[in-house]
C-alpha cells in the first residue's frame, strides 16, 4: 500500500474515533457527588437529602437528556426521591442546561416517608439517559448509607392522658347576708326593721347551721353610713349603728342558745358601696358622677363636687344613699364533708351515697388500677350525664394501651359534652396513628388542660420541632421529654431527666445508652443497654441496626451484648 495514501486515512479515523467517544456518557464517578447529612436522619417522619452533584467538562453531551432520580433501597423495598432532568445545549427544553465544555454544578432535594426498615438503607442515583433518541445506560452510583432514626422514638402512648377532675371539697364556705336599714342620721333599731321576713330567715339559717354537726358558722357585723355629712357626724353615726347591732344581735343569740363568734366593725362614710350603686343604676350623668370618684380622694371635696352636680345630687339622695345606710349581718358558714376514709368505705360498700363529686374524688385516693377503673365505671352507671366520668374511663384504658376502647369512651364523653380533656386524649390517639394533623386539630381545642404541654412536645417530637418540644415539655421526666433534649443536644439535662424518670423502662435505659454513645461513654453505653435489654429483648434489634452505635461495632462488649 502506498505510504502516503495510508497515513492520512490512519488519522482520519483517530478523529472519528475520538469523536465517537465524546459523545458517549460515560459513567459519573461517586468523587462528584455529595449527600448531606451524612448519615442520613430522619427527621418528623420525614428522610430529607440534599444532594449536590458536579458534572465535569466534556462529560455532558450537547444533546443528551439526563434524568437523575436518588432512590433510597432497603430490605425488603425501596423509596424513590424528585426526579431531576438535565439537558444538553443542543436540545430543545425547559430543563437546567448543562455545558459540556465547562460542565455543571447542581443541587438536588429529596425527602422519603421513614420506615424502621430505613435504618440500614443505601443511597443511590439512578439515570436515565438519552443521546437524540438512543438510550444510554449508566450504572448507579451509591451516595450514601444508613439512616439515623432517634428522633422517632417519641412515643405517644406513653404521654400522660388527661383526667377530667373532680370539684370536692372538703369545706365549702357559703355566706348568707341580710340588712338591717336606717333612716338618715339616726342609729336607732326600728321593729318594722328587725321583724322583716329576711331577718327571721337568717337568725334561723344561722341557728340550724349551729346545731348540725359537720357545720360551723361565724357572724360578721358591718355597719355603715351613707357618704353625706361630715366625716365627724359619720363617724358617730356609724359607730352608733354597730354598737346598736350588736347588742341585738347577741340578745337574739341568747334567746336562741347559740353560741357562735361574732365580728363587729363599722365604716364611717361608704364610699365602695356608694360606687357600686351608682356603676349599676341608670341614672342620669352617673358617668360624671364616677369621674368625680376617680378624681377626687379628700372624702368632703368628693361631696362638695357632687353636690355641686344639681341634675343628678336629688337622685342620688332618693335612690342610692338611703341604701348606704345599713348594718349588713354575714353568716360565714363552713360546711365540712365527708373524711376521706368515709369516702373510700362508700365507694365500695355503697357508692349511692356519694354525690358525683365525691366519687371521683374517691377514684384520687387509691394506687389500685383496677380499683380506680371499677370506681369511674360505677360513676359513668350512677352519673351518666356527667362526661367526666366516660373520659376517666378512657383515660385508664389509655394507660392499659387498649386504645379502641379508650376512643370510643373519649368520644362518648364529647357526646355528652363537648370538652378539652377529652379532646386533648383524642389528639393522643392521633397521634399514636399516625395522624399529626388530626392531633394538632385536637390539641389545638384542648386550652387549659394541665396534661396538654406534654401531649404538645410529643407532637412537636413527631413533627421534627426538637426545640419547640423541649420547651414544651417543660420539667416533666419522662422519655418523651428526655428524647427532646437529645435531639436539642442538651445531654447533661437529658440524663438527669432519664435517671427522674418515675417508672423507668427498656426506652429509658435505651436513651442512656444513646447519650453515652454521644458522650463518648463506652462503659456508659454498655452498661444501659445491658439494662436495656435485660428488660426488653427486642431491643437488641433495635441496637443492632441503629447507627448511634456503629463506632462501637467492633467492641467485644456490645457485640457480646447482640448475640
Amino acid at each position: 500500500m502506498n505510504k502516503k495514501f495510508f497515513l492520512p486515512l490512519f488519522v482520519l479515523a483517530a478523529i472519528v474515533t475520538f469523536s465517537s467517544c465524546s459523545n458517549k456518557l460515560s459513567p459519573l464517578a461517586e468523587q462528584y457527588v455529595k449527600a448531606e447529612p451524612q448519615p442520613l436522619e430522619a427527621i418528623g417522619g420525614k428522610v430529607p437529602v440534599t444532594i449536590n452533584a458536579t458534572f465535569p467538562a466534556k462529560w455532558f453531551n450537547k444533546n443528551a437528556v439526563v434524568t437523575i432520580t436518588p432512590v433510597l433501597r432497603y430490605q425488603g423495598g425501596e423509596a424513590w426521591g424528585t426526579q431531576y432532568t438535565y439537558q444538553g445545549e443542543k436540545v430543545k427544553g425547559n430543563n437546567q442546561t448543562i455545558s459540556q465544555s465547562n460542565g455543571g454544578n447542581v443541587t438536588m432535594r429529596t425527602s422519603y416517608t421513614y420506615k424502621p426498615e430505613m435504618k440500614k438503607a443505601e443511597l443511590y442515583l439512578t439515570f436515565d439517559a438519552k443521546i437524540k433518541n438512543k438510550t444510554v445506560s449508566l450504572p448507579d452510583v451509591k451516595i450514601g448509607e444508613g439512616v439515623i432514626a432517634t428522633g422517632e422514638l417519641a412515643d405517644a402512648a406513653t404521654a400522660s392522658a388527661a383526667v377530667a377532675p373532680d370539684k370536692f371539697q372538703r369545706i365549702i364556705k357559703e355566706a348568707y347576708d341580710a340588712n338591717i336599714m336606717f333612716l338618715i342620721q339616726q342609729a336607732e333599731l326600728r321593729s318594722q326593721e328587725l321583724n322583716k321576713q329576711d331577718i327571721r330567715e337568717w337568725k334561723n339559717l344561722v341557728k340550724n347551721a349551729d346545731e348540725t354537726p359537720n357545720q360551723n358558722v361565724a357572724i360578721e357585723i358591718s355597719a355603715y353610713a351613707s357618704p353625706d355629712g361630715g366625716v365627724k357626724l359619720n363617724t358617730g353615726l356609724a359607730e352608733r349603728r354597730e354598737a346598736n347591732t350588736t347588742r341585738y344581735l347577741n340578745q337574739e343569740l341568747r334567746k336562741a342558745k347559740v353560741d357562735v363568734p361574732v365580728d363587729a366593725h363599722y365604716t364611717a362614710q361608704d364610699w365602695e358601696g356608694f360606687q357600686e350603686l351608682v356603676s349599676k343604676s341608670n341614672i342620669q350623668d352617673k358617668d360624671l358622677v364616677l369621674r368625680v370618684l376617680s378624681m377626687y380622694k379628700d372624702p368632703e371635696q368628693r361631696e362638695q363636687e357632687i353636690k355641686n352636680i344639681s341634675s343628678v345630687f336629688s337622685t342620688l339622695a332618693d335612690e342610692i344613699l338611703p341604701q348606704l345606710r345599713r348594718s349588713r349581718l354575714t353568716a360565714n358558714i363552713e360546711i365540712i364533708g365527708k373524711s376521706d376514709d368515709e369516702i373510700s368505705a362508700l365507694a365500695k360498700s355503697n357508692p349511692r351515697g356519694l354525690n358525683v363529686e365525691e366519687i371521683l374524688y374517691a377514684a384520687t385516693l387509691t394506687n389500685n388500677v383496677s380499683e380506680k377503673e371499677a370506681i369511674y365505671t360505677k360513676a359513668s352507671e350512677l352519673y351518666p350525664n356527667d362526661y367526666r366520668t366516660w373520659n376517666n374511663i378512657g383515660m385508664m384504658r389509655f394507660k392499659a394501651g387498649d386504645l379502641a376502647k379508650a376512643e370510643q369512651m373519649f368520644n362518648k364523653a364529647n357526646s355528652v359534652r363537648s370538652n378539652n380533656e377529652s379532646n386533648m386524649n383524642l389528639g393522643l390517639i392521633a397521634l399514636t396513628n399516625g395522624d399529626k394533623d388530626k392531633a394538632q386539630q385536637l390539641l389545638g381545642s384542648a386550652a387549659g388542660v394541665p396534661e396538654l404541654s406534654e401531649a404538645l412536645g410529643v407532637l412537636y417530637l413527631q413533627q421534627g420541632e426538637y426545640a419547640k418540644a423541649a420547651s414544651s415539655f417543660g420539667s416533666i421526666k419522662s422519655n418523651n421529654a428526655a428524647l427532646a433534649q437529645i435531639m436539642t443536644k442538651d445531654y447533661s439535662k437529658a440524663l438527669q431527666t432519664l435517671n427522674a424518670v418515675s417508672n423507668p423502662d427498656a426506652t429509658t435505659d435505651y436513651l442512656k445508652a444513646i447519650v453515652a454513645a454521644r458522650t463518648n461513654d463506652t462503659s456508659g453505653v454498655i452498661n444501659n443497654l445491658r439494662a436495656s435489654i435485660g428488660k426488653d429483648r427486642a431491643m437488641v434489634r433495635e441496637a443492632a441496626n441503629d447507627l448511634e452505635f456503629a463506632k462501637y461495632a467492633t467492641n467485644s462488649e456490645f457485640s457480646g451484648l447482640l448475640r
